[in-house]
């Protein structure tokens, strides 16, 4: 049984299909303070909103089966006054425009951590960001690069050929970009 939150903690739900990343965002989301519901799919997303509405949302963009732009929909259509980021690895103006116009505060691209979550629901409140205490890296274009060649490989389920094929590679070049070790940041 779950104990009762500080009526102060403002309440989170975050919703991802990448179990790790979830869970890391979600400790260090409690670890400042926030009372944090998790969920893996729109559907678990749902069902968690629907038992305590949230003040504020997190939400995947792709996911498998329905995506997250049909979860800021029905957050939005549940609970008006919930503050929704949409957090994605495949970034583009068109879903950008498309999330904000379903009301979501702000979009802004993976790898984000928590510090670069709260900075974005500041901006969408139009209030100051809070200080960040490090410098943002950007990750190396060699590093983005290989981060969408496992996720493409990821959608395609381990299939190389299919994988290649959406990548516009050749299925060789493809075997050959995998063999090489992930570059560092």
């Amino acid at each position: 049984m779950a104990s009762p939150r500080p009526s102060d903690a403002p309440s989170l739900l975050l919703v991802d299909d990448d179990g790790v990343f979830r869970e890391r965002l979600a400790r260090a989301f409690r670890e400042r303070g926030f009372e944090v519901a998790t969920a893996g799919s729109v559907e678990e997303g749902l069902a968690a909103a629907q038992q305590e509405s949230p003040e504020l949302a997190v939400v995947d963009l792709r996911m498998p089966g329905r995506g997250g732009l049909e979860l800021v929909r029905e957050l939005r259509a549940l609970d008006a006054s919930t503050r929704i980021i949409v957090l994605t690895g495949y970034g583009s103006i068109a879903t950008a425009v498309e999330a904000v116009r379903l009301g979501a505060l702000n979009y802004i691209p993976k790898p984000a951590d928590v510090d670069d979550l709260l900075a974005a629901l500041a901006r969408g409140l139009g209030e100051p960001s809070p200080p960040v205490a490090e410098a943002f890296q950007a990750p190396s274009l060699a590093r983005a690069e290989w981060e969408h060649i496992q996720r493409v490989l990821a959608d395609c389920e381990g299939n190389i050929s299919e994988a290649a094929r959406r990548l516009g590679l050749h299925r060789r070049s493809l075997q050959r970009k995998l063999q090489k070790h992930p570059p560092s940041q």
